[in-house]
């Protein structure tokens, strides 16, 4: 797994065995997350998204602790998936980083709670399936527009973005940190330190 520039996310791009019949590949280890996370993911729940071309979903984010931690891979089409490091007071906070999932390099994407996520399709359609380390607690899910210019998302522009009411009406990172809505870094790294 390779780190991402955002300390607690990582990318996975699987060996691919194929032959006449197809493929094959280990999209999820979790001895190789333990390795490079320090513990493993706990499994609470799988979500499998169905999404249109330019369907924008995200930038999403649970209160920690119990926070959500994700592991997800597109498994049919293609998606631009950004993590954005929301921890107040981490060192790269609001920063953010993109990586392609798609059907071709079926990459997998770590992210630990406290950061961000979110992800446009590139595709006519796109299925993104999600493991997931909590349940969906919708009071305590939160979000961040993704459209909010003070983040500086780079979202490809030859996409028209579709978003949901709900993250139409996210508030920006400036105002979801003066509503105290979003993580705070020390807290996220002792909750990290429950996990190990």
């Amino acid at each position: 797994m390779d780190r991402l520039s955002i300390a607690g996310a990582w990318c996975h791009t699987p060996r691919i065995h194929t032959d006449e019949r197809g493929a094959l590949l280990e999209v999820f280890k979790a001895a190789d997350l333990r390795e490079v996370a320090g513990h493993g993911l706990d499994l609470a729940q799988v979500n499998c998204t169905v999404s249109r071309k330019g369907a924008l979903r995200g930038i999403h984010f649970a209160d920690v602790p119990p926070g959500q931690a994700k592991y997800l891979t597109c498994v049919a089409g293609s998606v631009l998936d950004v993590v954005v490091d929301l921890r107040v007071g981490s060192p790269t906070y609001g920063s953010w980083e993109s990586v392609l999932l798609d059907d071709t390099d079926r990459r997998g994407l770590y992210i630990a709670e406290g950061l961000g996520h979110g992800f446009l399709t590139l595709s006519e359609q796109a299925t993104v399936v999600y493991l997931c380390s909590q349940p969906w607690a919708p009071g305590r899910e939160h979000g961040v527009h993704p459209l909010d210019p003070d983040l500086g998302i780079e979202w490809p522009s030859h996409v028209e973005p579709i978003l949901s009411d709900k993250d139409a009406a996210a508030p920006s990172l400036k105002e979801a940190r003066e509503a105290g809505l979003l993580p705070d870094h020390d807290a996220c790294l002792a909750f990290y330190d429950t996990l190990r």
